[in-house]
C-alpha cells in the first residue's frame, strides 16, 4: 500500500493557505481544488483544529480563520516563481497603466522573499520573455479603467462612465452597475446594468473615453457574470453552409464562435462547416472574404450575392 502521509501533508499546508486568501472557503471548493471527498476535507480540517489552527465553521455557509490568524512567510518553489513571471509580463501588456502599477509593486514584495538563489533564477529568466505589443486595450484618457471597475464591483458603487460607440463619432454618459469583467477575442469587456437603457450593457474597454466610481450603491442584486454570458439572445440568424479546404479549416477554430459556428464534418478533401449567422449582410460575407480562395458557399445563395457586392465595391476603388 502506498504511503499517501507526504501527499496529505501537502494538502493539508495548501488548505491552510486557502483559507487565509478568502474569508470565507466552503468545503466542496476544497474537494473540488484538490480531486478528493467531502469527508476527506472535514478529516483534514479536524487535524488542522487539533494542532492548534483556530478555524470556524458555520453550517451550509464554510470554513473561516479566526480574525488575527496568520502564517509565517511562504516559500515558494522554483516552478511557482516561473509563473510569477510569466503573469508580471502578461500584466504589463494586458492589463492598463494603473492596475499595471499595483501589480508591480507586488511584484517587488513577492521577490523579497524569495531565497537568494531563487533570485538568481528569476533573474536569468526575467530578460529571456518578452510580450509583443498588441492593439491598445485602453483609452489614454483612461488609465485606470480596470482599477475603478474592480472598485466599483467589489464595493456595490455605480460607476460614471463616458463611452464612444463604434459607429458613432459622439460620446455618452451612462450611470452603470458594473457587473463583471471578462477578456474575449483580444479585448477586454464589461458587462453592468445601463440605468439609460434600463437593461444590461456590455462595453469595450478601449472606447471609454472617461470612468469614475461614485458614491450612489446599486440598485439592483446582480446574478454572477457567466449567467448573463450564457444568455441565448433571441435574434434572427440564417443557415450558412460552406466548403472549407482542410488546410485552412483548422486556422478558423478561434474565429469561427464569433459568427455562429454550429458544427462541421468530413467531405471528402474538405470540412463542411455549418453556422447560424446574426449578421449575414455584413459580418459574415466581410469574414469570409477573408479565406474566400479557400472556400465554397454551399448555402443561402443571399451570402453569395453580398460577398460579390463587397468585391466589386473594392473593385471599383482599386480602379
Amino acid at each position: 500500500m502506498l504511503d499517501e502521509t507526504p501527499k496529505r501533508f501537502d494538502r493539508i499546508v495548501a488548505i491552510l493557505i486557502q483559507l487565509q486568501s478568502k474569508k470565507i472557503v466552503k468545503a466542496q471548493e476544497l474537494a473540488d481544488r484538490f480531486e478528493c471527498s467531502l469527508r476527506t476535507i472535514y478529516r483534514d480540517i479536524r487535524t488542522l483544529e487539533a494542532s492548534g489552527v483556530p478555524i470556524y465553521s458555520e453550517a451550509g455557509v464554510g470554513y473561516a480563520l479566526m480574525d488575527g490568524y496568520r502564517l509565517p512567510p511562504v516559500m515558494f518553489t522554483r516552478e511557482e516563481v516561473s509563473s510569477f513571471i510569466a503573469a508580471e509580463k502578461l500584466m504589463q501588456k494586458f492589463t492598463d497603466p494603473s492596475l499595471g502599477t499595483h501589480y508591480a509593486s507586488a511584484m517587488y514584495k513577492l521577490k523579497a522573499v524569495l531565497r537568494s538563489n531563487d533570485k538568481d533564477y528569476l533573474s536569468n529568466i526575467e530578460s529571456r520573455i518578452v510580450m509583443q505589443d498588441a492593439e491598445p486595450m485602453f483609452n489614454d484618457n483612461s488609465p485606470n479603467t480596470l482599477a475603478v471597475l474592480f472598485e466599483g464591483i467589489a464595493e456595490k458603487k455605480q460607476i460614471l462612465l463616458t463611452y464612444k460607440t463604434f459607429d458613432k463619432e459622439e460620446t455618452t454618459q451612462r450611470n452603470l452597475e458594473p457587473v463583471g469583467v471578462f477578456h474575449d477575442n483580444n479585448n477586454w469587456y464589461f458587462l453592468g446594468y445601463c440605468h439609460l437603457r434600463k437593461d444590461y450593457r456590455q462595453f469595450r474597454t478601449d472606447r471609454i473615453q472617461e470612468i469614475k466610481k461614485t458614491d450612489f450603491d446599486f440598485t439592483i442584486e446582480h446574478d454572477a457574470l457567466e449567467t448573463y454570458l450564457t444568455k441565448t439572445e433571441t435574434c434572427p440568424t440564417t443557415k450558412v453552409r460552406l466548403l472549407i479546404d482542410r488546410k485552412i479549416a483548422r486556422y478558423l477554430a478561434t474565429e469561427r464562435k464569433y459568427h455562429g459556428f454550429i458544427s462541421q464534418k468530413e467531405a471528402g478533401e474538405k470540412i463542411e462547416m455549418t453556422f447560424m449567422s446574426r449578421d449575414i449582410d455584413n459580418a459574415f460575407p466581410r469574414w469570409f472574404l477573408m479565406f474566400g480562395d479557400y472556400a465554397e458557399i454551399m448555402e443561402p445563395e443571399i451570402l453569395k450575392t453580398n460577398v460579390l457586392k463587397l468585391l466589386e465595391i473594392n473593385r471599383q476603388r482599386l480602379v
